[in-house]
This record gives C-alpha cells, structure tokens and sequence, in this order.
C-alpha cells in the first residue's frame, strides 16, 4: 500500500547576494577625535592668548572700573582763632548721605521713609532721584546731624533698604555764632569762603583733599584701601587781632543800645592805640552763620566797613589839626558863634556860645566856630589833611567789599560845601575809617596801618606816616578831654579813674534830592583811653535812634563809657586819674605789715 503525505516540504534556503558590513576603524576614530580635541584647544589657547595678552590692558581696565575706585581723602580747613589762640571757627567731622538712583527708584516706597528721616519734602527727594535715575551717584543730603544719621540708619536697617550708604565730609562751625559773624562770615556747602575773613583769606584756609585708591564691592562699600595716591592736606590757620572777650562785652553793650533806643542797627570798633590792631568790630543787627546763612544781605553786611556815614562833628578836632599845622590860629584864638552867613546859607549851633576859644569850639561843638577856623585856611589844606587820613580811601584791611567812602576833590568845593566839610557833612567815611583817623591823634601824629590779622612783632609790616605833630596831637587830646567832662557834651562818656577824651557826632541822614530827612540821625562818638597815653581808640555809631533821644553825647558815648570800663580792666590798665579814696585804699595796701 503507498502511503503519501500531504503536506508542503520546506523550501529550500535562500542563498544571501550583499557584501557582509566592515567593521569600523577604530585608529581613524581616534584620529579624528584628537585632531577636534587639538582643534579646540588650540582655539583656546588662541582666546586666553588673545585676551591675556592682546586685550590685557583693556580687560584689566574694564575691571578696574567697576571694582577699583578713587575715593577722596576729607581734608579740614583751617581754624581761625582770636589773638589769644580761641577758636572762632573750626571743622567738625560729619556724615554725608548719598544713593545709588539706580537702585533706589525701584524701591519707591522706601523714599518717603528717607524723606522723613531726613526731614526732606518726599515729593522732592523722588523728583531728584527720578531725574537721576541714570547715574550710580547721588548727594541726598550732605553734612547730616547726628540725629538725621541715626533715624537713616535705623530705616535703613529696619526696611532693607539698598543703594544708600554714608561718606565723611567736614563742616564748619562757629563758636561764637552771630556775635563774631560780621567778620568771620562763613562757607558754602563746598567749603569755600562766602563772607568776611572766610572769603578774604579762603585760599590759606582752603584744605586740598587727598586721594585714595580702593576696592569697593557692587554695593560701593569700600573693602580694601590699595593705596594713596595724593595725600591730603589741611589748609592753614589763622590767628585774627580780635579779643574774644572784648568782642563779646562792645556785641552786648551795642545789641542793648541798639535796643534801648529803638535804632536801625549799630557799629562799634576798638583798635589798639600802639599797634593798629583790631580788637572788636561788632555790628547790629546780626545773625548766626551756623543756621541763618541764607538770611537777608542786609543783615550779614559788616556796617562797620561797607557803610558809609556822615561822620559830623568828629571832624572838627582835625579841622583844628590842621589850622594849628599852618600856623593860622594858636590855642587860645577866640572866635563869636554869633549865627554865620555862608553863601546865603546860616550856619548856628544849638545854642548859642558867645565868643569861644579853640579848645571852648571843641567842648561846646560849635559849628559856627569850626566853620570860622576852616575860613582861614584854603580848601585844599582842608582836603589834603583829610585825604591822608584815609578818607575817600579803604583803609586796606582787606575785607571784602570794603567801601573808600566818599571825599570829592577840593576843585569842586563851593564855599558852603567847605564850610559844610568843617563840620563833617558833605563826605562819607565807614567806622573804621573813622577810627583810624583818630588812630592818629592817639598816636602822637602817626598814622598806622589797621588790620585784622595779628601781626608778628618780629616781622616789619607797612611804614608809618607822620601827619601831624606831636605837640599838635598832644594839644587836641588836651582840648578833647574838655568833652568828656561836667562841661563838654559827652560827659556820659567820663570813667572813674581815667581821663577820657573823645568827640561827639549828630548828623542827620541824607533824603536823597530831598535834601536831609528831618527826624532821621546818625549818633556817633569817638574818643580814646587814656587821654594821656591812649591804650584803645573806639567809635560807635547809632543809626537811626528812635527812642527819643539822639545825639551823639546821649546816645552813643554811655556806650563808650561801658565798654572802655571793661577793656580797661581786661588788659589791666592802670588808672591815670584815680580818685582820692582809690589812692587812700593803695596807701593803706601799702604801709599793711
């Protein structure tokens, strides 16, 4: 039997036609991986090359700058003392805040925080730091108190708040604050001279800050100091002629007359008889240059030297001066105060004197008389006399804005106008320029330059000028120690135990066109002590006193009086005319066991 099976047979296997793969090479793998490694180092070394060698200098410049800062080194300016050494203006050193407006007008309610603290108006501190909002630096208040500091610190600390931070500065302080502030004056935020001594002599007292280089973080925070590049230096001292005792007593004893009789202001000014020197120059009204710097002009002027003045009957001991000089009259020369007729213009005093002798003139002070004495002598002789004293000139002081006053040319005189120049109307002078003209009585005839500066004795300094004769200042102390008398019009000007001798002035102020106002007055008096042997010349002028009184023997020489008293005992004067129960005390003093 066959047997057959049914099912298919496998098919034969099929026989492959392709290449088998080749395996890959394993150096040309390695060759190419080295040559892309070589290639990238090489690019490498080319940019560190590039960089380190090519861009070095501009690279580490780059990085200086935002990392290595120039930092100012604070410099102080110099003191300014009185002649003993007493500080009259001096640097303290304070914190100045400042901000990075960048940082801070993100952080817009942080602004009102500081604004506060530093007792600034908030709307103006986010208008300055929003107009700056493209600098990396910004004053926001310079020279801060230390209570500001502290409140900006605290919010600071307490709200986290970035780009503000610190820097010392100096800032100028005065001692004695309005009563020396007429002569020092003051400096601006940037530390430069404004006023007075300050502007005068700014380029001694200047300070030059130094200079630092540092490292500071993005916080500009310093956090190393690399090295100096310019070392500071502080600017120097100054030694000023003032007394810092007698400037406090004559700012007291003029605020209070000033005061007293209701007046516009006042000038008063001491000098040193032997030296020319300054002693106190005070003025009213006054202000204080720590906190009152932007008060009006008319009260930080120094009257004392800008200021002009009709000096009136002060001028007639020169007038007298000078007609002794020319040899048109002698001591004893009587003239009649009857009322004078000058170029149709009467000349009277205010009561009449009769017939008078020169030194009778000068204690009663007659106008009519001095008006007689000028007739004898021609105009330029007059003119000249007053021009060498100083008038019509500065007295070369060297304070700013100091005026020459005012002295026309004796060619342009009319009779009246010598007649007027007699008894002190018709020119200006400042207080001080009237005080170096009696300067020169004091001094025996001399003239002697004034100054602000104290001088070393060592060191000569300008010439002197003889103007008069000895023996002619010596008469006319004589004659003006007849007006600080029971007889003259300022015995309210008389000190117990010294001769004082002196001139009074009343002048009424100029209206302009108008003419002379008729209730406005200067009060002025002038004198020196010891009459004999002066020690101090002063003047002191009243303006526009209102209290009633206003002539110059009322008003201003109680103030001669009082300060005179008090300079005489501060320098230990001694008396050269004490009264009988001074000497009785000194003679029981001296037989005491």
């Amino acid at each position: 039997m066959i047997s057959l099976d049914w099912r298919r047979a496998p098919p034969p296997p099929k026989v492959s036609t392709t290449q088998p793969r080749p395996m890959p090479n394993p150096r040309l793998r390695r060759r190419l991986l080295m040559t892309g490694l070589a290639l990238a180092f090489g690019l490498l070394a080319l940019g560190v090359f590039y960089r380190q060698v090519i861009q070095n200098e501009f690279l580490q410049r780059e990085g200086e700058a935002r990392y290595l800062r120039d930092a100012l080194i604070p410099a102080r300016r110099g003191i300014i003392t009185d002649r003993n050494g007493e500080p009259l203006a001096v640097s303290t050193p304070v914190e100045t805040l400042w901000c990075d407006p960048r940082k801070l007008v993100n952080q817009p309610d942080k602004i009102p925080l500081l604004a506060k603290a530093l007792a600034l108006d908030p709307a103006f501190l986010r208008d300055r730091i929003e107009t700056n909002r493209d600098k990396g630096f910004l004053y926001v208040k310079r020279r801060i108190s230390l209570d500001e500091a502290q409140a900006v610190r605290a919010v600071i600390a307490e709200h986290r708040i970035e780009g503000v931070d610190f820097e010392n500065e100096y800032r100028r302080f005065y001692p004695g604050a309005e009563v020396f502030a007429h002569v020092i004056g003051f400096t601006n935020i940037e530390d430069r001279g404004q006023e007075g001594i300050e502007l005068a002599y700014d380029h001694i007292l200047k300070a030059e800050p130094g200079l630092k280089r540092v490292i500071q973080d993005g916080r500009r925070r310093t956090v190393q100091e690399v090295e100096q590049v310019r070392p500071a230096r502080p600017g120097r001292d100054l030694a000023l002629t003032l007394d810092r005792r007698l400037q406090y007593l004559a700012y007291r004893e003029l605020k209070a007359a000033v005061a007293e009789h209701r007046a516009k202001g006042g000038s008063l000014v001491i000098l040193d008889a032997a030296t020319g020197e300054i002693l106190a120059m005070v003025n009213q009204p006054s202000f204080n240059p720590n906190s009152d710097r932007s008060s009006d002009a008319e009260r930080r002027r120094n009257r004392a030297v800008t200021d002009l003045m009709e000096p009136g009957s002060t001028l007639k001991p020169f007038v007298v001066a000078a007609a002794l000089e020319s040899g048109v009259i002698t001591p004893t020369t009587r003239f009649s105060t009857e009322p004078y007729t000058v170029a149709g213009n009467v000349v009277r005093d205010v009561h009449n004197y009769g017939s008078l002798d020169v030194t009778g003139i000068i204690t009663k002070s007659s106008n009519v008389g001095a008006v007689k004495i000028a007739q004898r002598m021609s105009y330029e002789t007059l003119w000249r006399l007053y021009d060498r004293l100083g008038f019509g000139h500065t007295t070369g002081v060297g304070f700013p804005g100091e005026s020459p006053g005012r002295l026309r040319h004796y060619s342009t005189w009319r009779p009246f106008e010598h007649a007027t120049h007699a008894f002190g109307y018709g020119l200006a002078v400042t207080p001080l320029q009237l005080a170096q003209a009696y300067l020169v009585l004091a001094a025996d005839g001399v003239k002697r330059p004034v100054t602000l500066l104290k001088r070393d004795p060592l060191v000569k300094t300008t010439p002197e000028i003889r103007l008069l004769s000895r023996e002619t200042a010596q008469r006319l102390r004589a004659m003006m120690e007849t007006v600080v008398s029971e007889q003259g019009t300022a015995k309210l000007a008389m000190i117990q135990g010294y001769r004082a001798a002196g001139k009074t002035g009343t002048a009424k102020k100029s209206a302009g066109r108008a003419g002379y106002a008729s209730n406005r007055y200067q009060s002025v008096f002038a004198g020196f002590v010891p009459a004999r042997h002066p020690r101090f010349v002063m003047v002191v002028m009243i303006d526009e006193p209102s209290g009633g009184s206003y002539y110059g023997g009322v008003v201003a020489a109680p103030i001669f009086q009082r300060v005179m008293e008090g300079a005489l005992r501060l320098f230990n004067v001694t008396p050269d005319d004490p009264p009988p129960s001074m000497l009785l005390a000194q003679g029981h003093q001296g037989n005491a066991p």
